[in-house]
């Protein structure tokens, strides 16, 4: 993965190289927003990792830019400003994703990741399947081996968001903020109920076991 990282303190980026870097990742820094605006689109990247504040340019604009440009790169803000109207705006302004610092790095990869490999998909789909697991977007339906099975609104949720992050490990706070909404972290029960429930419908009486959990990290939809 090639990530463009604007980022204007070089011990964030050191780190943030470090932390990448044994997984064979290519980071590229762009040391202020002119910087960055122009690397971002001048060569290809499969993914920016922005910083709210910088020089010359800050984040926002950085990211506003690029997109009235049509680029369309997929693009995570990575930054000291946290609260709910701070992520918003962020979000609106063309980011694809926001984390705040301090942070975890391997959070952080898995969902640069999983932005990564949601550009590359060429389109919706909306019948997906998984073995014998089937899921229908029109009609918000799942089925397991034929059998049809009944889920909740926000069980179908959080069921089709580990769809279509199929194959990745998602963690509880991409959980919380994608499908709750919530921006801080109520009791950690809330998520692993959750998933309890749907092992109980999805995986019970049938195999192979499709929902993984990845203690300290998160859970995953797979065969493996």
């Amino acid at each position: 993965m090639k990530v463009l990282l604007i980022e204007d303190d070089p011990v964030a980026a050191a780190n943030f190289r470090a932390g990448l870097a044994p997984e064979g990742h290519e980071v590229q820094v762009a040391e202020d927003g002119r910087a960055g605006l122009l690397a971002a689109a001048s060569a290809d990247f499969d993914v920016l990792v922005i910083d709210r504040l910088l020089p010359g340019l800050d984040g926002l604009a950085v990211l506003q830019m690029l997109r009235a440009a049509g680029i369309q790169t997929p693009a995570l803000f990575l930054t000291a400003l946290g609260s709910l109207d701070d992520r918003l705006v962020g979000l609106r302004a063309g980011g694809d994703d926001y984390m705040v610092k301090p942070y975890a790095i391997s959070e952080l990869a898995a969902r640069l990741i999983a932005l990564s490999r949601r550009a590359r998909t060429p389109a919706r789909q909306m019948r997906l399947k998984l073995a014998d697991l089937e899921l229908d977007r029109t009609t918000r339906t799942f089925w397991r081996a034929g059998q049809k099975i009944e889920l909740k609104p926000r069980e179908y949720e959080v069921l089709e968001y580990l769809f279509r992050h199929r194959g990745e490990v998602v963690t509880k706070t991409m959980l919380l903020e994608d499908v709750w909404g919530f921006h801080f972290t109520p009791q950690a029960s809330l998520v692993e109920a959750q998933i309890s429930r749907l092992r109980a419908k999805i995986d019970q009486g049938f195999s192979p076991q499709l929902i993984h959990t990845y203690r300290g990290a998160g859970y995953k939809l797979d065969e493996a």
